[in-house]
């Protein structure tokens, strides 16, 4: 079962700090993200609009598949 997209859900990539690599993507309600506080200090999540996470995912599909 897919996940809900609504004008809630809220769309991001996560970044090493230290190498700048994506170690993460995907998507969450806005009401479950905690406000977008990090628990890890080396990872950065960088909030996207749906429009840039649909390209993203679209554009680097083989990438992401090595991060599933």
């Amino acid at each position: 079962m897919d996940k809900p997209q609504d004008k809630d859900t809220r769309y991001f990539v996560e970044l090493d700090c230290q190498t700048l690599a994506v170690v993460g993507y995907g998507y969450a309600q806005k009401q479950t993200l905690d406000k977008g506080r990090q628990n890890n200090p080396a990872v950065h999540r960088l909030f996207l609009t749906r429009g840039q996470y649909n390209a993203f995912t679209e554009r680097c599909s083989v990438q992401l598949q090595k991060l599933e």
